[in-house]
């Protein structure tokens, strides 16, 4: 059915043109309505519809992919809602009081309504965009970060469709009409638009997003047509190196409006396991890579089969009994294997026993028939299938022969129409072999972009390596906090739109860097602490007890913030004793008359310090001094009250697996392991710690930030909390 969009030519409806862009509905518009007109959609039938919600809500409940109107019925209501509520960002009186409120309940979340894009979305979105410059100018001011966070992503995933319609009904603002661009350049000043949203820089002067952008083309990439893939192999958990090869193959995805799919690249049986597989989707979940489909290599195991005999048929791949040791000399030295000129019959014959897995068919392998003079070592005749008789974590015992990375891929990117495979600069030199196999097997050819590996300080990042701790029980499992897998870095604390910035930062540079994780902690630092609450530990050993001989005799509580500055943190509970604890640390730098500041009480002055033999303090005594003024003094304490309502805390701190900076390639790492990786403090902390939840992040006034691991189950159990590095080096458990 045939549906036209009309509307005053003053007040173009740019959330129901999105809307239908976004949902694939055809419409086709005009803008001859007189003015303060509800936008009606015609229908090729005769029957029409009116009022911008409206026209909304048949968008949503026509679209499909993506589902627009929620998942449910209590997802639908919350849109109506906000249907209801967006017209208030486009009244001048109310604007900034919408902005609030949106920002506020944006704090953590993505999409307004559930975990995806919705109408709602849309609309609000519409709407901001709509004010022009008022809008321009608050997301500049960096007044309202969730708001503005949740905007540039909007405009990251959908940028080509809503650039499109904002430069075409709104360019000329009052005047709704179309403006004549031509394909090409509204690409370009689409995507240009994009790039400075998303750094930040609309106007050129200043930086006021979160995620940096880089300028770089993909080669000979048309808009809507790049299709990527991510392809891991099923053989451990994804690391901050894949993150970077993920989260890349999404930013241009999103750019050039393509695809990504995630293929599992499981052609090795000795090394790869369904665990690694579900934890690896886990994984990418996290990172929020939206992916089209998954697929697996294994699925392309009886066509790569057809293409590896059709290959031998042709001359263009022989079957090879040389042992594999004097092969790789051969290969080397640019020796001919005996076997390279064998006929394709007895190249046959060999086949099938390798298929078959028999006594002769395992000693041998399949190699391409390249070019053994080669300067470049990896166009040497390279093995393309190896017998391997282990069991399939996908497809069983099916299989007794198995293509290599090198056969496999150039294959499977070019029958799943892959455009351009994103790969590290590692593997420059096999470039070449790359396009010759796709070559030799009459497939269409697929562009190689190539970006530098990520490298990190005193970091391990070889699978073959970190299972080797893994299994040698140096660390608790994959997802130890000491490992660089994403598991283990978002379980010491790191945010993941932290990781995204930092990967972003580097952009697809080709140059080796070798990066500190210092600047990745520090960008992490700079989200967690506007907003997480704050609380009070004192260190168990050698705490010392501060009396103050006027303080209060009946314990009283006072609900103060948890965060002065964030008031969504909520409020904490605080008793004050006659009797409280401080840090020995603390109580060895006070001298005796030093007026004090005790954090969220008031000034004290401490009369008396008794020390023991080794002149370490045992207890203080001092007098309250609440209209001193905190300027003066010196020492800003944390406390807590003596009472039984305190929790046992373990405080983790932990530090690097190896002590070298940076491993030569074939270095044995095992000569630098740290023998000092993981280190425990107990503490005292305030009661308020009773409610925390595993994932729950906070600072420890004075000590730093820490992530929940364990929480409180009872008295006789500690909550155990994982120290936050903060980019600095040094500790704060003293």
């Amino acid at each position: 059915m045939e549906i036209k969009l009309s509307f005053p030519a003053d007040s173009p409806p740019l959330s129901v043109i999105a809307a239908a862009k976004i949902a694939g509905l055809s419409i086709t518009t005009d803008s001859s309505l007189p003015s303060a007109s509800p936008p009606t959609f015609l229908f090729s039938n005769g029957l029409k519809l009116k009022g911008t919600n409206v026209l909304l809500h048949y968008i949503g409940s026509m679209a499909s992919t993506p589902r627009l109107y929620g998942q449910d019925a209590y997802e639908s209501s919350q849109i109506v809602e906000w249907l209801e509520y967006a017209p208030v960002f486009a009244s001048g009186a109310e604007f900034e009081k919408g902005c609030k409120y949106a920002d506020e309940y944006l704090l953590q979340r993505t999409f307004l309504v559930g975990h995806r894009l919705s109408i709602a979305d849309i609309a609000v979105w519409s709407s901001l965009a709509g004010t022009g410059k008022r809008w321009d100018s608050l997301r500049k001011s960096k007044k309202y970060q969730n708001l503005t966070r949740w905007f540039n992503s909007i405009l990251m995933e959908y940028g080509a469709v809503l650039n499109e319609v904002t430069t075409t009904f709104h360019g000329e603002k009052g005047s709704g009409k179309p403006i004549a661009i031509k394909a090409k350049e509204k690409e370009q000043k689409g995507l240009d638009l994009h790039n400075k949203i998303v750094d930040g820089d609309v106007n050129g002067k200043g930086k006021v997003g979160s995620r940096p952008t880089f300028e770089v083309e993909l080669p000979e990439a048309e808009f809507g047509r790049v299709r990527l893939r991510f392809a891991p192999e099923p053989s451990g958990y994804l690391h901050i190196g894949h993150s970077k090869a993920a989260l890349l193959n999404q930013y241009f995805a999103q750019r050039y409006q393509g695809q990504v799919i995630i293929r599992f690249d499981d052609t090795n049986p000795e090394k790869e396991s369904s665990e690694f597989v579900t934890n690896l989707l886990k994984d990418i979940e996290t990172l929020g890579i939206k992916y089209e489909k998954v697929t697996y290599t294994s699925d392309y195991f009886p066509r790569l089969m057809e293409m590896a005999e059709k290959l031998i048929l042709e001359g263009k791949a022989y079957v090879d009994d040389t042992p594999r040791e004097k092969m790789q000399k051969e290969r080397m030295d640019g020796i001919e294997s005996r076997c390279r000129n064998n006929s394709p019959q007895e190249n046959m014959k060999l086949w099938k026993e390798m298929i078959a897995g028999s006594e002769r068919g395992v000693m041998c392998c399949v190699r391409g028939k390249l070019d053994m003079q080669d300067p470049n070592k990896s166009l040497r005749d390279p093995v393309y299938y190896r017998c391997n008789p282990k069991h399939h974590h996908k497809v069983g015992s099916t299989y007794k022969v198995y293509p290599t990375y090198d056969f496999a891929c150039p294959f499977v990117d070019a029958i799943e129409g892959i455009t351009h495979a994103l790969r590290s600069s590692e593997y420059h030199d096999r470039n070449a072999q790359y396009y010759r196999i796709q070559e030799d097997m009459g497939l269409r050819r697929v562009h190689i972009y190539e970006f530098s590996r990520l490298n990190m300080v005193y970091t391990l990042l070889s699978k073959r390596k970190l299972l080797w701790f893994v299994q040698h029980k140096q660390v608790e499992g994959w997802d130890d906090p000491r490992f660089p897998t994403v598991q283990g870095i978002v379980r010491r604390g790191l945010q993941i739109e932290a990781l995204i910035q930092f990967i972003l930062e580097q952009g697809a540079s080709k140059n080796l860097n070798l990066m500190e994780w210092d600047k990745l902690w520090t960008i992490n630092k700079k989200l967690i602490d506007p907003v997480c609450p704050r609380h009070t530990a004192v260190l168990e050993e050698r705490r010392v007890l501060l009396t103050l001989v006027d303080g209060p005799d009946d314990p009283f509580v006072r609900i103060i913030p948890r965060h002065k500055k964030y008031e969504r943190a909520g409020e904490k509970a605080t008793t004050f004793t006659k009797r409280i604890w401080i840090d020995h640390a603390d109580a060895q730098s006070i001298s005796v008359d030093e007026e004090i500041t005790l954090m969220d009480w008031g000034n004290a002055v401490v009369k008396e310090i008794r020390r023991d033999e080794d002149g370490n303090v045992m207890d203080l005594v001092g007098v309250l001094h609440l209209e001193g003024s905190v300027k003066t003094t010196k020492l800003k304490l944390t406390w807590l009250p003596e009472s039984s309502e305190l929790v046992t805390l373990s405080l983790v701190e932990f530090d690097y697996l190896i002590t070298k900076k940076k491993l030569d390639e074939d270095e044995d790492f095992l000569g630098v392991l740290n023998p000092c990786t993981k280190k425990e403090i107990t503490a005292l902390g305030d009661s308020n710690m009773r409610n925390l939840k595993r994932g729950d992040i906070l600072q420890l006034e004075r000590k730093g930030y820490f992530i929940c691991d364990a929480p409180f189950v009872r008295s006789s159990k500690p909550i155990v909390l994982f120290a936050i590095p903060d980019g600095r080096q040094q500790s704060g458990l003293k």
